[in-house]
């Protein structure tokens, strides 16, 4: 209820609606019919005939851009903006007017320019919300460029930002490709995914501060976020590309439809991450099988969601090692074919997943007539037959980054159709040239 009153001020418009008490998922038949006829069924009534009660509440007037909100020592500026609910809960750097004004000078934009607003509370994202935005989660002014290019790809109507605030608490992940990795030295080896290098940590905090403070995504005593165990942010993900061109595979960026000398950030769901994943042998099918069984039974859960919409992108990040062995072999589009023909569940037990998470409805019938998923998934009416779990094979990434010392890969498992791979070239200052030496001193 209280994410409904945040929408409905952020949309500026007064929303009727019903209420269920508790989580129908665990009521009996009887309580459930209860709830429905007394309380939410009329509820639903009195709002689609008579409107919502009282008019949208009040939106409390916020600072102006470029205005100067708090002054007062270091520890005075963490309490103040820790109770405005701005920060993450760990100390941020406060966002001085000097500050923001060193991360403007790497962008030719206007710091005005509106690139959209966005939900939950119908804020604008101004190119200077980026900037401030940097400054509180501790990036460089250097990452700015690519700072703008994340938020570009978020704003983007098909990520669904909307989102971002649902159940199941995904995080967004940012997949840097191209000559940046190096510029602004990312980690993409050993402790890929780790926090503790400046770029991969700072870049994955400050998608987690946009969403709280410019979207509105926060929990309580805030209200837009509705993730109902969630976990932390996920750092920036950098590909090994030097082994990627020595191996013969694309690059994730070039996968994306860019060429190798692009700078790439590629933004997209991360609901669960599998188990880390060790495989041996000599040949692809040893480690290509491994995938199968160990990645494979965490993205079978969830498959059931990709089936309901036919849009489903899972992420498999490859060790080094293991990504030499595979291309020796098999192309990536090869990998893809093996788990997609592999990787498997009972129609009965799809059917069970989705009706514990939130479609008791859940018909892979309907959903092959209706045209969402191919007909292979009703062949029969045997609940015990089998169907696939990657919809599409071309919709599983691959990515080679981590440890070259070891043998293990993971999987990263996307929401359906929410927040898909969305990528934007990074577009650099004039004077990026000029500045880059500037930086790497």
């Amino acid at each position: 209820m209280k994410q409904a009153d945040v929408v409905s001020r952020g949309l500026g418009l007064p929303l009727a609606y019903g209420e269920y008490p508790g989580a129908p998922m665990v009521d009996s038949e009887e309580e459930l019919r209860a709830k429905v006829a007394n309380t939410l069924a009329p509820g639903l009534i009195k709002g689609l005939t008579q409107g919502p009660d009282a008019p949208v509440s009040p939106v409390a007037a916020e600072p102006t851009p470029g205005s100067i909100v708090f002054k007062g020592t270091l520890d005075e500026i963490q309490e103040y903006f820790y109770q405005k609910l701005w920060t993450d809960g760990m100390p941020i750097i406060p966002p001085t007017q000097q500050r923001v004004d060193a991360f403007l000078k790497f962008t030719d934009r206007t710091a005005e320019e509106v690139l959209r607003a966005v939900p939950q509370e119908g804020r604008e994202v101004t190119i200077q919300s980026i900037a401030l935005t940097g400054v509180m989660s501790g990036c460089r002014p250097e990452y700015m460029p690519l700072l703008i290019a994340v938020i570009e790809a978020m704003c983007e109507p098909d990520f669904h930002i909307e989102h971002c605030g649902s159940t199941p608490g995904w995080e967004p992940l940012v997949v840097v490709s191209g000559p940046i990795i190096k510029q602004l030295d990312f980690n993409y080896g050993q402790g890929v995914m780790r926090v503790g290098r400046q770029a991969n940590t700072t870049v994955g905090r400050f998608v987690r501060m946009f969403l709280r403070n410019i979207c509105g995504y926060r929990i309580p005593p805030g209200a837009g976020d509705k993730g109902s165990i969630g976990f932390s942010f996920n750092v920036a993900l950098a590909e090994d590309e030097d082994t990627a061109h020595e191996i013969g595979w694309p690059t994730y960026g070039m996968d994306q439809g860019f060429k190798p000398e692009d700078s790439v950030v590629t933004v997209r769901s991360v609901v669960a991450i599998t188990p880390p994943t060790y495989s041996g042998g000599s040949k692809a099918k040893d480690h290509v099988q491994q995938f199968a069984d160990v990645m494979g039974a965490t993205f079978t859960y969830w498959s059931h969601t990709g089936m309901k919409r036919g849009f489903w992108h899972p992420l498999i990040v490859v060790g080094p090692s293991i990504a030499r062995v595979i291309a020796r072999e098999w192309s990536k589009d090869e990998v893809r074919k093996f788990l997609f023909d592999t990787v498997k569940v009972t129609a009965a037990k799809a059917t069970h997943f989705a009706s514990m998470t939130s479609t008791p409805t859940f018909s892979l019938e309907k959903l092959v007539a209706e045209g969402t998923l191919p007909k292979t998934y009703h062949e029969s009416d045997d609940p015990e037959r089998l169907v696939r779990v990657f919809i599409h094979e071309a919709m599983t990434g691959i990515l080679v980054a981590g440890d070259p010392g070891r043998n293990q890969s993971r999987g990263y498992m996307g929401n359906h159709d929410q927040a898909p791979p969305t990528s934007k070239k990074i577009i650099f200052p004039k004077n990026w040239e000029t500045l880059l030496p500037t930086i790497k001193k």
